[in-house]
């Protein structure tokens, strides 16, 4: 990990035996005489909270290792922690607001909004510059995330997961109003990364004004109690 950034484990040991000597061979072989094309690229590194569409006790961190693909489209392929022992949990495709607007009604109820993950600072860019980070959430505003989870490895904060994917992938889903996200998973990250969510609020308040209603916001309304509309954050 880059010096600048906190590390932030696996909280899951997967199941299974220590690697076998034939493994560390085909391992060293490995980075000597192949290129890893297709993840060449995945540099954009974001952290988010998410939680499972209409399963809102379900809340995980995800770590999000993203490529810019064009002005409309990056897709990220998701992990549990930052470190090499960080668990492959699942990917996220992020569409403009331009390409989300050219999907069937059908198809677009598949993909969240992203405005209050980035108005509430909730969504971070360990590592960059907050003006660098600001300029990334800017050019995120107004999109959408398709994203399914293929393995719940459990919360940093406690909640122990599986050791090995089970189940069918799920559907994630963005927070979209204050109080749906737990707070003690926002806590634990935020002390274990150094991450000052509020100040990122502040820092990106002038961002609202770019700000336009999206389909989604209120899919998980009814789902959560005691929560608050944030100022940029509103359903089509």
């Amino acid at each position: 990990m880059n010096a600048t950034i906190p590390s932030r484990p696996s909280p899951m040991r997967p199941a299974g035996e220590e690697k076998s000597g034939w493994l560390a061979v085909l391992e060293q072989g490995a980075n000597l005489l192949q290129q890893a094309t297709p993840l060449a690229g995945f540099d954009v590194y974001v952290v988010g909270l998410h939680c499972a569409k209409d399963r809102p006790g379900q809340q995980m961190e995800a770590h999000h290792y993203c490529r810019v693909v064009n002005e409309d489209f990056l897709q990220c392929v998701l992990f549990d922690g930052n470190t090499a022992d960080a668990n492959l949990i699942g990917v996220e495709y992020i569409v403009s607001e331009r390409l989300f607007a050219t999907m069937p009604r059908e198809e677009r109820t598949y993909w969240h909004p992203h405005n209050y993950e980035i108005l509430s600072g909730q969504l971070a860019a360990p590592g960059l510059p907050a003006v660098a980070e600001k300029a990334l959430m800017k050019q995120l505003m107004n999109s959408y995330g398709k994203t399914w989870h293929t393995w719940h490895t459990g919360r940093h904060d406690g909640e122990r997961g599986d050791e090995a994917p089970k189940g069918d992938a799920m559907l994630m889903w963005s927070f979209n109003r204050d109080g749906e996200a737990d707070e003690s998973l926002k806590l634990h990250r935020d002390d274990a990364m150094r991450l000052d969510t509020a100040g990122k609020r502040d820092h990106r308040h002038d961002l609202v004004e770019l700000a336009r209603p999206q389909e989604g916001v209120d899919a998980m309304r009814d789902q959560f109690s005691g929560t608050r509309p944030v100022e940029g954050v509103a359903e089509v």
